[in-house]
């Protein structure tokens, strides 16, 4: 199939506020990649969804000179472009002040002013990334997260390059019971929790993609079973693009605060207030970052 055939011949360009790290942002989301899902080179991105109950792909690339990137769709989701655009402004963090961020974090985003939060096009699939990712490395929660896909994914009817599959729907997993997902790897506990999640999501009793509040999002997280603080906050950070969470138990955050609690953490994290989430990014890149007053 010839590129021109996979995409909609309209390009439409998103314009952010500079600096924009592409590198930074792109190697993020490729790290944590979801094959079939998920595919791309150092220049593009590109990407399974479903917007409006329809299937189909998105790609997305710098643009050389311009503060932009470049969106292509496939064919199928070029009559919701307009949510399209909406969801992939909100993975990329396009909408950010990348001034105001600097203002208020100083010293600590100087070296990297263009990081932007890393997001998801669906909440549900960060929500359920989110729970595999709790307490295993990112090499193994990506690893689940690509047989879960392939396992009960949605296979494409017709496939983009390396793109094949949609990612699983809530009802989909909310059938499953825990011995089928422990067959792929997933922790028994960490099952239970999935297919609880996934049904409440399934019957409506959960909302975990149009969430108008992150703070009140997180708080019902919180209520589920099996979901803790930090699975409810890192869930809050990349599935709503929520710009004021701390994750103070973070293992490498507590890392970066020898000797210090978390109540002590948390109260040297608010002077980064309302942009915590963007601390916390830089916390995990800044190794040798030590706080002030340390000897």
């Amino acid at each position: 199939m010839t590129d021109s055939a996979l995409w909609h011949p309209d390009t439409l360009l998103l314009p952010y506020t500079p600096p924009y790290d592409w590198a930074l942002v792109h190697g993020f989301l490729q790290t944590r990649a979801i094959a079939g899902v998920e595919a791309g080179d150092a220049h593009h991105y590109q990407r399974t969804l479903v917007v409006g109950g329809v299937p189909g792909c998105y790609q997305i690339a710098p643009v050389p000179g311009e503060a932009a990137l470049a969106l292509r769709m496939s064919p199928s989701l070029h009559p919701q472009r307009e949510e399209v655009v909406r969801r992939v402004r909100r993975q990329w963090d396009l909408d950010a002040d990348p001034q105001a961020i600097a203002a208020v974090l100083g010293p600590l985003a100087a070296d990297r002013p263009g990081l932007r939060l890393a997001g998801s096009v669906h909440g549900y699939e960060q929500t359920v990334r989110g729970i595999l990712g709790q307490l295993v490395s990112v090499k193994m929660a990506a690893t689940l997260t690509e047989r879960l896909a392939a396992r009960w994914g949605t296979p494409l009817e017709m496939p983009h390059d390396r793109l094949s599959v949609l990612f699983p729907q809530p009802a989909a997993i909310a059938r499953l019971t825990v011995d089928d997902l422990r067959s792929i790897g997933v922790q028994a506990r960490r099952s239970a929790c999935l297919i609880a999640l996934s049904r409440a999501v399934a019957e409506g009793e959960l909302e975990v993609d149009a969430v108008p509040d992150a703070e009140q999002g997180m708080r019902q997280l919180l209520a589920q079973p099996g979901i803790g603080p930090w699975t409810a906050s890192y869930i809050g950070m990349r599935a709503w693009a929520a710009q004021d969470v701390f994750l103070t138990s973070d293992y490498l955050i507590k890392q970066r605060f020898p000797g210090m609690t978390p109540g002590q953490i948390a109260r040297y994290a608010a002077r980064w207030q309302p942009f915590r989430s963007y601390a916390t990014l830089h916390l995990w890149l800044a190794s040798d970052w030590v706080p002030e007053g340390s000897a």
